[in-house]
């Protein structure tokens, strides 16, 4: 017998893999000796607050194509609220997040919150794997902490 809200070793894995662009970005804000070290053999961009909004921007956007998918198990009318709701956080990010800036990330903080009340409706309305919830809350409280980081410093 098979615990239906266990998180497939896979998913895990590669949600846990899926954090260390966010981790790095924390660190090379933290840390101004680890930040120059990078900073020689990588491009701004993959630096600092630079990389974690960039990165959960492409995150935010993808995880619109997973609610997507998990609109297609929906019917009628509840199909037509999933498939509408799952566009609502790459829009969110294409119109709020246009830099690195503060109020950027704060808009992409806030559209991680979102997410994660959207993956809440979809596993409530039993569209997501039973597993679904443990795994997001997990990555989206250590998202969120590495986005405070360059706000609190």
């Amino acid at each position: 017998m098979t615990d239906d809200r266990r998180i497939p070793r896979t998913a895990l894995l590669l949600g846990l893999a899926g954090l260390i662009p966010f981790l790095w970005s924390a660190a090379t804000h933290l840390s101004p000796d680890l930040s120059r070290w990078a900073g020689q053999v990588l491009s701004p961009m993959f630096l600092g607050a630079v990389v974690g909004v960039t990165y959960g921007t492409v995150i935010l956007s993808f995880m619109s194509g997973v609610l997507w998918g998990f609109a297609t198990k929906a019917e009628g009318t509840e199909a037509a609220v999933a498939y509408g709701l799952s566009v609502i956080p790459a829009l969110w990010v294409f119109f709020m997040v246009t830099d690195a800036s503060a109020n950027s990330t704060i808009f992409l903080a806030a559209g991680f919150v979102g997410l994660l009340l959207l993956d809440a409706m979809y596993a409530a309305w039993g569209l997501a794997p039973r597993w679904w919830l443990r795994l997001r809350v997990m990555l989206t409280v250590v998202v969120l902490a590495c986005l405070a980081i360059p706000l609190q410093v």
